[in-house]
């Protein structure tokens, strides 16, 4: 294999670990799922997450950091939505897996 396409390869895999390691918090997780639907304001993703607004604000800064969030001010608020919405694909897909390991497991229990 020629050393650029290795060296592609490599900064293809660094990116896909920083992706999961951007995904590996459920409050992430949670946030992202809440900004399927619409885009929401800190306060809203508080309301509905039922957490402090200090971790929402958090867990949103590396979010934005990782480019799986944006934002955009309108008056005093400050909107949040997802840059790429098939993100949504590899969190179900993910869903589907974790699903079909649990049926298995408890086909195995019985």
């Amino acid at each position: 294999m020629p050393k650029n396409q290795l060296k592609q390869r490599v900064k293809l895999t660094q990116l896909k670990a920083e992706l999961f390691r951007a995904l590996s918090n459920p409050v992430r997780i949670r946030i992202l799922d809440e900004l399927r639907i619409e885009e929401l304001t800190v306060s809203e993703i508080k309301d509905r997450l039922e957490l402090e607004l200090p971790n929402i604000s958090q867990q949103l800064s590396v979010l934005k950091a990782n480019n799986l969030v944006c934002s955009r001010k309108q008056g005093v608020n400050i909107y949040y939505s997802c840059v790429d919405t098939r993100l949504f694909k590899l969190l179900d897909v993910a869903k589907e897996i974790f699903q079909a390991q649990l049926s298995d497991l408890q086909k195995t229990l019985k």
